[in-house]
């Protein structure tokens, strides 16, 4: 794991994922915290505007970023085990859906590995492929922020 993550990006014909992950030193918990708090999230987060609505299973959000800040995204939370995995999920398969995953996995000396992963498929997806935009740099900055906030930086 690098100082500063890089985001990878893989593609198909029907699917196209997003994925980084970084070193974070802190504990589960902590980061755990963040992810989970809906109305702090700005604070820490430079992609993100808002964050609306309870950050817990079967709980639709309201979300804002600042990559596409015309739109609201309206994901429903389909996963949640505290401390280690969420999922949001967005979208009507087979048509187009969209699923971003986070996961923290402890590691040794305090470090907690953080992953967050976005896969879109659908038969939609190769005509509007071309029209995303590119999640990459925005995937790294949110790493970044999310290092620097769990581990007691400021933004």
């Amino acid at each position: 794991m690098t100082p500063q993550a890089t985001a990878k990006k893989t593609e198909s014909t029907f699917r196209m994922a997003c994925t980084i992950r970084c070193g974070i030193h802190a504990k589960p918990e902590q980061i755990w915290a963040l992810l989970t708090n809906a109305d702090a999230f700005p604070n820490w987060n430079t992609t993100v505007s808002s964050v609306r609505g309870p950050i817990e299973l079967g709980k639709k959000l309201e979300l804002k970023v600042l990559l596409d800040p015309k739109r609201t995204f309206k994901p429903t939370v389909t996963k949640f085990e505290e401390n280690a995995a969420m999922e949001w999920s967005d979208g009507m398969a087979p048509m187009f859906k969209g699923v971003r995953t986070f996961t923290l996995m402890p590691k040794d000396n305090g470090v907690t590995e953080f992953a967050m992963t976005e896969v879109f498929t659908g038969m939609m997806l190769p005509m509007i492929k071309r029209s995303l935009p590119d999640f990459l740099p925005a995937f790294e900055a949110y790493a970044a922020d999310l290092k620097r906030a769990a581990e007691g930086g400021a933004r």
